[in-house]
């Protein structure tokens, strides 16, 4: 069994390498409140014999994943490609990148882009301002989506299946949330967030953590992430960030869709041919 209940033996298909997804169970188990650990703990973590997960890690340390350090385990910059190879390529930073600038140029505010991983939100893009806010958020971080302004523009866009089977999974953030909703809550705020097109959260997920966010979408008005203004509670009122912030967020969310619509749509390119007749 994996930690976390990812995957279980025979509940896989016939092509599911299962080395492969140790592999990637020894890099998740290293968290921020754990950045260094010992076999021991690798082992425990993962739920993999001591034997197994320290094959895993001698080859993720020969591979350039992991080092050792004063006997113990920890992840290598390394690790950072493989995270980014997804951020580049889907191009989002890049597109989003401008507009989010001019957001918190306007606002004074951080402002981040996340997409939906099982029941966890996960940030893809930020730009951020020097304030002191009670969980930290970088690249990669990943909050219960739920709890999330963020989140809830996510979940808001799923059918009910789709929506009792995200949230099924285990979240991997690691985070209690403050806000714990019945079913039907939750179904009345998603409902809400649905038909207004964006969502408020108001220290849902931890004290002072105030934000809203709108749905960045593709060329078919798929939801492909979201995006946010976050300010600490105890500094801007509900007021402030509807009244002033919210049409700015707008804004800079349909900006953010229309450019990636038109990057989705972009004419393909074939190098190395040319219609019969002309020169170069």
């Amino acid at each position: 069994m994996c930690y976390r209940g990812k995957w279980m033996r025979g509940e896989t298909g016939p092509d599911f390498i299962e080395a492969l997804a140790r592999g990637l169970d020894v890099i998740r188990a290293f968290q921020p409140n754990r950045p260094t650990m010992t076999l021991s703990e690798v082992a425990a973590a993962t739920g993999l014999a001591r034997p197994t997960a320290r094959r895993m890690l001698l080859t993720l340390e020969e591979l350039g994943y992991v080092r050792t350090t004063q006997g113990a385990f920890a992840l290598t910059p390394r690790v950072l490609e493989l995270g980014m190879a997804y951020i580049g390529s889907t191009s989002i930073w890049d597109i989003a990148r401008p507009h989010m600038e001019w957001l918190v140029e306007h606002t004074g505010e951080s402002s981040s882009l996340a997409q939906l991983d099982g029941s966890d939100i996960v940030y893809v893009a930020r730009v951020a301002v020097p304030k002191i806010i009670t969980l930290a958020v970088t690249i990669g971080t990943r909050f219960p989506a739920l709890q999330t302004s963020l989140g809830k523009v996510l979940l808001a866009e799923l059918t009910p299946i789709e929506l009792e089977r995200v949230l099924a999974e285990p979240g991997r953030s690691g985070i209690t949330p403050l806000w714990q909703p019945d079913a039907e809550e939750r179904n009345q705020v998603l409902d809400e967030v649905r038909t207004r097109g964006w969502a408020l959260t108001d220290e849902h997920l931890a004290h002072g953590i105030r934000s809203i966010a709108a749905p960045v979408r593709d060329d078919t008005r798929h939801a492909v992430a979201a995006l946010n203004v976050t300010v600490h509670a105890a500094e801007t009122s509900i007021e402030v960030l509807l009244g002033q912030y919210l049409p700015l967020l707008l804004e800079t969310a349909s900006a953010i869709s229309a450019d990636w619509a038109g990057w989705q749509c972009r004419p393909e390119i074939t190098l190395g041919t040319r219609p019969a007749g002309t020169s170069p």
